[in-house]
């Protein structure tokens, strides 16, 4: 297993300033085969996120609650993705795949703003689902534009100071080798699991916002399901229901995606297989969810058909 030489003696005890990524892979050959994929994906996902934020800001019909919701979750995505895929689309070609302290945690601090931002921003969106379907006479009074700007800004903050204590708590441990990662990105488990300090202060840190974040956001996404199925069933043509039930099929799809890999990286006991599978599982929700996100909401969706209707036949004019 490499360890890099990167050490600073301090005592009677050297301290790792550099870290391995393992990677996705150690053979050579696949690594060149993943390369071009991998590329491929990265950029799908920033011509179809950025085709999304463009179309939603263009065209006057989509100036709606949910599409401005979306615009931003697009543009969480891309976020997300950059944070991981560079990096990793270098590390294929590197016979080193050496990182400092500093920029591990640097990484760590963005994917994880990122994932949070996320998962409160779809927090928000399940509740204008819910005030479109039980509350529709009321919908452009309560989801008005100040109060979804505050909803995504209040996403953003949440993220980023969720993050930056996690991020922080990294600073103050010690690293005493061994020194290699057992991953394609700087993760928190990892980071801990290599320190040769107490990782108390990380520990609670990552506790405290995977209660309040991750599950608070989870929460409040079921208890608004919840009020969806209750206002729903109370619709007396099927017709309705099955109308109020598509508007929601796209976020619902959306939420048990990102939710149901996260939970399954972080809930599951470990274990050397357990960890190559979380590899596999954390490519589909740091790189594949990022990329899917705008089919899934455009796929079925009449408004986002129409509006690219409207805008081919701009362009064509």
């Amino acid at each position: 297993m490499p360890e890099s030489r990167s050490m600073e003696w301090n005592g009677s005890y050297s301290s790792v300033t550099m870290f391995v990524l393992l990677g996705l892979t150690d053979k050579k050959e696949l690594q060149f085969m993943l390369f071009p994929v991998f590329l491929g994906t990265y950029l799908v996902t920033l011509i179809w996120n950025l085709g999304l934020i463009l179309l939603i800001r263009m065209d006057s019909h989509l100036k709606t609650p949910m599409y401005f919701f979306l615009s931003f979750l697009s543009f969480i995505d891309i976020c997300f993705s950059s944070s991981i895929s560079p990096r990793m689309l270098s590390d294929f070609l590197k016979e080193e795949k050496t990182i400092s302290l500093f920029s591990c945690v640097t990484q760590y601090f963005f994917v994880t703003w990122m994932g949070l931002t996320e998962c409160c921003l779809l927090a928000a969106m399940a509740y204008d689902r819910y005030v479109a379907i039980g509350r529709p006479l009321q919908y452009t009074t309560i989801m008005a534009p100040g109060l979804c700007g505050k909803m995504v800004a209040g996403a953003y903050v949440s993220g980023f100071f969720s993050s930056l204590s996690q991020a922080l708590s990294c600073l103050h441990l010690s690293f005493c080798g061994p020194n290699v990662i057992q991953h394609f990105f700087c993760d928190l488990p990892q980071i801990v699991s290599l320190s040769c300090s107490k990782p108390f202060i990380s520990q609670i840190a990552l506790i405290l916002v995977a209660v309040i974040i991750g599950f608070g956001s989870l929460f409040i996404i079921l208890l608004s399901y919840g009020f969806i199925v209750a206002s729903v069933l109370k619709i007396a043509s099927g017709k309705g229901s099955v109308k109020a039930f598509n508007t929601c099929a796209s976020h619902l799809a959306a939420v048990t995606l990102y939710y149901g890999t996260v939970l399954s990286v972080y809930l599951c006991p470990k274990s050397s297989q357990s960890m190559k599978q979380d590899k596999v599982v954390s490519v589909f929700y740091v790189i594949i969810i990022p990329m899917i996100n705008p089919l899934i909401y455009s796929l079925r969706n009449k408004e986002i058909k129409a509006a690219l209707k409207r805008l081919s036949k701009r362009t064509a004019d």
